[in-house]
């Protein structure tokens, strides 16, 4: 029997209120629902667009009861959320993604095992729960690699490049001494991604396959179409469909691959939520991944996914701020840019402040945009 569609008018719940939930909240509100946000920060830039902000603790019992109580369905804005806030809320609400799924990727060794064991290719990986183990570890993946802490990395933190041994021993103490994973650096052509959407029929809405490009272990532009061959690019969307029928996933998730010479994929993350590699997909793509969450909580029919305009999606951190508001002009007297700023106050140094995407005929006029932009973003002269 065919569980009953979620209707405009339903109040729907996010745990999360950054800019992912802030961009889901956007969505939900233009398709006529009520948007709940639980998020700790009174500045919360999801809270400030939702018709409630529960200004609290993650495990906070009164807050988790009203959202219980008032919420149809309830989604996550990131993986990290307390699992035992997400089992009591999978007692009074309908939860997706759900969580077992989302207990697997909160840890970076339970997911490379689990993608290992079900035979999806991933980087070379140990654990490392002592430091006496750094020699052993060392040895099993063959070579220099990256130290990360297995639960509650992101955006580079958390992680450590090591060329020895010894340099995994250092970093495992200056870590903390938490479970880490230890992964063998790869020959890398590219990185890439793919942002799908799974219901809970099992029906998989996947847009086109992004190429990312990083900068100190932060997203800086996501370029789409992806500039591989067609056969890299259709054997990275069955994979990624693939993972998500393993994990029995119903919502919006991302699958980030690595691209070796000779064509080769492996599974480098899986992020089980909308992902800053897919953007693009607000201004590029007939959908987006926000209306897609709220299409997968809801029950409804996912939408088209098919890309419209070549796009290169430009992260804007807070470094861009060093020297105060960035030259907003600059940038929009281009008519094929479409900014979005997240509502933050304090600009840090590699805070996520916005994105901006690039839009051209050809992709190679969305790469010269945005290259055009960063420049002057960065206080060069702006040129035509």
């Amino acid at each position: 029997m065919t569980a009953p569609m979620i209707l405009p008018g339903s109040t729907l719940g996010v745990l999360g209120g950054g800019q992912l939930g802030r961009m889901f909240t956007v969505a939900a509100r233009t398709m006529g629902y009520h948007v709940v946000v639980l998020d700790p920060d009174p500045d919360s830039p999801a809270g400030a667009l939702a018709s409630e902000h529960l200004c609290a603790d993650y495990r906070d019992a009164g807050a988790l009861a009203r959202m219980g109580e008032i919420c149809a369905a309830v989604t996550v804005e990131f993986e990290n959320v307390p699992a035992d806030s997400l089992a009591y809320l999978a007692d009074h609400s309908l939860v997706r993604p759900g969580p077992q799924a989302l207990a697997l990727v909160q840890d970076r060794l339970q997911e490379k095992t689990f993608l290992a064991s079900r035979g999806f290719p991933t980087p070379p990986f140990a654990v490392v729960e002592q430091a006496s183990q750094a020699e052993a570890a060392f040895a099993q993946v063959g070579g220099a690699g990256v130290l990360k802490v297995s639960r509650f990395g992101y955006d580079g933190k958390g992680q450590a490049r090591v060329a020895d041994a010894r340099e995994v021993a250092q970093a495992f103490e200056a870590m903390g001494r938490q479970t880490c994973v230890l992964e063998r650096f790869l020959d890398l052509e590219a990185e890439l991604s793919v942002v799908l959407a799974r219901g809970a029929d099992g029906a998989v809405a996947a847009f086109p396959v992004v190429e990312n490009q990083h900068r100190h272990g932060i997203l800086d532009r996501s370029l789409c179409p992806a500039r591989v061959e067609p056969a890299v690019a259709d054997q990275a969307l069955h994979m990624a469909q693939a993972i998500a029928e393993a994990l029995d996933y119903c919502g919006v998730m991302a699958v980030e691959f690595f691209l070796l010479p000779q064509g080769r994929l492996v599974v480098n993350e899986i992020a089980p939520r909308p992902h800053n590699s897919g953007h693009f997909t607000g201004d590029a793509c007939l959908s987006s991944q926000f209306e897609q969450q709220v299409r997968a909580l809801c029950g409804l029919p996912l939408a088209p996914t098919e890309l419209h305009t070549p796009t290169v999606m430009v992260n804007l951190l807070g470094d861009s701020w060093s020297e105060g508001e960035p030259d907003w002009g600059a940038l929009l007297r281009h008519n094929r840019i479409k900014l979005h700023l997240y509502g933050k106050g304090a600009a840090r140094p590699g805070r996520k402040m916005g994105h901006y995407n690039c839009l051209g005929p050809q992709l190679a006029d969305a790469i010269a945009l945005a290259d055009r932009t960063q420049q002057a973003l960065k206080g060069g002269r702006w040129t035509d």
